[in-house]
């Protein structure tokens, strides 16, 4: 039953067991508890309680390798750090997903300490904690790559722990190389570049629509690569000191066709993390001022995942009030 841990998962399209119910927060706003999903939820249950037995049993139907919204779930759980390491010294057989788990809770942890803050706001102590526990992730999610070739997400985790090392343009190239050569058309690979394409990591104005632009023309109708044109203009709104920056028609046209061919295409999939998905598309489309996002709202029904939100003073507020905008 564990192979599936380590191999192809399994087809979660039929016989999943029945949804967790959304729970209700502020603002008549509501969040899903482990993606909504009970099985995911018994592993961060699992995880919580530092029980390694059973989270190799809670990963049973999941493909820790490609899956991130899974691997998320679990590099969010507090204590993880203090206990995965162990298992991956006694658990031979599966020291590489124990180290992938460690390495993604390692990044997460790192960030963390050093807070969402400015970079000259950021204390000496706090750069310090940081980069110990991205060294960490880094040696941790390098051997997991190493012992298992054929894995996806490892390369997303050392994207994101590469650019909180300043490692040189180089290594950053070539591990987004190595994570698209696995899969030309990951998300998650993508949306790590569309972060590290922008000024304030050393990018150029404009550098991550292009890229998002001639990727998701690469892909199929229907296929959830779409979202990287959603946060190339979230972004940009990051970015922009006018907060009218995607009131554009030209921009709205965009977004409302990349929504159309991606995520509210017939050929798209809901699968484990679709929420995500559509609440990039909600945020982009919202900001730009575009009727569009009314469908995309229809379709989450209220759920709210914080990202991109958290780009928000008050992400749940502004989710709300978009919503009812629309």
């Amino acid at each position: 039953m564990l192979g599936k841990l380590f191999g192809r998962g399994e087809d979660r399209s039929a016989g999943d067991p029945p949804a967790l119910a959304p729970r209700k927060g502020k603002h008549g706003v509501s969040t899903l508890r482990a993606l909504g999903d009970p099985r995911v939820l018994a592993l961060v249950e699992a995880a919580d309680a530092g029980d390694w037995a059973a989270v190799k049993e809670g990963l049973a139907p999941f493909d820790l390798g490609r899956e991130q919204a899974v691997l998320g779930q679990l590099a969010v759980v507090d204590g993880v750090e203090e206990w995965i390491v162990r298992a991956a010294d006694e658990d031979e057989e599966h020291r590489a997903a124990a180290l992938l788990i460690s390495g993604a809770r390692h990044v997460h942890w790192g960030w963390e300490a050093r807070t969402s803050a400015r970079a000259v706001d950021v204390s000496r102590e706090q750069w310090q904690v940081f980069h110990e526990r991205l060294r960490i992730a880094e040696e941790h999610l390098l051997e997991a790559a190493e012992l298992r070739p054929d894995w996806i997400t490892p390369w997303r985790h050392l994207l994101t722990s590469g650019r909180g090392m300043s490692v040189p343009d180089s290594v950053k190239e070539a591990r987004l190389e190595a994570g698209l050569r696995r899969d030309p058309l990951n998300l998650d690979i993508h949306l790590e570049w569309i972060s590290q394409l922008q000024p304030r990591w050393g990018g150029q104005p404009g550098q991550a629509l292009e890229f998002a632009r001639e990727a998701f023309a690469a892909a199929p109708d229907g296929h959830r690569l779409g979202c990287v044109i959603a946060m190339a203009y979230v972004e940009q709104w990051v970015e922009s000191d006018n907060g009218d920056c995607l009131q554009d028609p030209r921009i709205r046209t965009e977004l409302r066709e990349a929504a159309e061919r991606s995520i509210l295409h017939h050929a798209y999939e809901r699968r484990l993390g679709w929420h995500g998905d559509y609440n990039m598309f909600a945020m982009a489309l919202s900001l730009a001022g575009s009727s569009k996002a009314s469908n995309v709202f229809r379709e989450l029904d209220g759920v709210f995942t914080e990202w991109p939100w958290t780009f928000m003073a008050d992400p749940q507020k502004a989710y709300a009030r978009f919503r009812k905008a629309f």
